[in-house]
């Protein structure tokens, strides 16, 4: 395709875009004038507006910023616990037979069952980390034990024929075929973590959460904080998502060049044995 036809296929999809945006939120004004009571449902231009006055305030940032973190230290703990539990299951067959079972319980168990649980071991603060912790892990696990099933083999008789160490080993041979595995998982990671942190703040209360702020919206009967503060948290799930799947495709696509020159020099290594 030419640079021309590039580039109207990229103002075409911008146009399609901008025009469902715009179709729902007709929508939305249509709801808001058919119902007629803002304290049940606001507009959609009365919402921005609070959201702009939100922005500028301390108080928004410090909020984003305790959920996000909330949600990445989640996130890391469950892909590091993730990853050597996918290692070890895949290494030791009856390792799989023991932790299967638990994780299939932590992808069926309603989070809010586990939020009231957590209630009495930990800290409110605390919480939400725990819980992105028990709902993400077994994402975390199920990409990475299926991505080691993809290894090549012709790399790992490369590795043994050169007798590469251990972190050469990783950086060439298994780094490169799990990094799309690696960005899928942390890619849903990151947004299931959001909307299970969110509902684990609703109910916990922790402060500088964004969880908090929708639930006492919802007590003071303040629907437009109620709006402002939902978007809010859509916006940043989607922005956090969205950077977090672009970083990892670009460091996927480095690793794959990596593993395809590691292949050319295995092929010659078997066509010269």
């Amino acid at each position: 395709m030419t640079t021309s036809g590039l580039s109207r296929a990229k103002y075409k999809n911008a146009f399609v875009k901008s025009a469902i945006i715009l179709f729902w939120l007709l929508v939305w004004q249509g709801i808001y004038l058919h119902v007629g009571r803002p304290i049940l449902v606001v507009s959609p231009m009365t919402t921005l507006t609070r959201i702009m006055e939100l922005v500028v305030t301390p108080v928004f940032w410090l909020t984003v910023r305790g959920t996000t973190t909330r949600v990445i230290q989640g996130v890391l703990y469950a892909f590091s616990f993730g990853c050597v539990l996918a290692v070890l299951t895949k290494r030791f067959a009856f390792l799989k037979m023991l932790f299967e079972p638990i994780l299939g319980m932590f992808r069926a168990m309603p989070s809010a069952s586990i939020i009231i649980l957590a209630l009495v071991w930990l800290p409110t603060f605390r919480i939400p980390i725990f819980i992105v912790f028990l709902v993400v892990t077994p994402i975390i696990w199920a990409n990475i034990y299926e991505g080691l099933g993809t290894v090549d083999v012709k790399l790992l008789e490369v590795s043994k024929i050169f007798k590469w160490n251990f972190w050469k080993k990783c950086r060439y041979v298994y780094m490169p075929h799990l990094a799309p595995f690696v960005a899928s998982a942390l890619s849903t990671a990151f947004g299931q973590g959001f909307r299970t942190a969110i509902g684990s703040e609703v109910i916990a209360r922790p402060p500088n959460s964004l969880g908090r702020m929708i639930y006492d919206s919802r007590i003071y009967f303040q629907t437009v904080n109620l709006f402002a503060w939902t978007i809010a948290v859509l916006a940043v799930s989607v922005f956090i998502v969205k950077v977090t799947t672009k970083l990892l495709n670009i460091a996927s696509d480095k690793l794959a060049g990596a593993t395809n020159e590691e292949e050319a020099d295995g092929d010659e290594v078997q066509q010269s044995g």
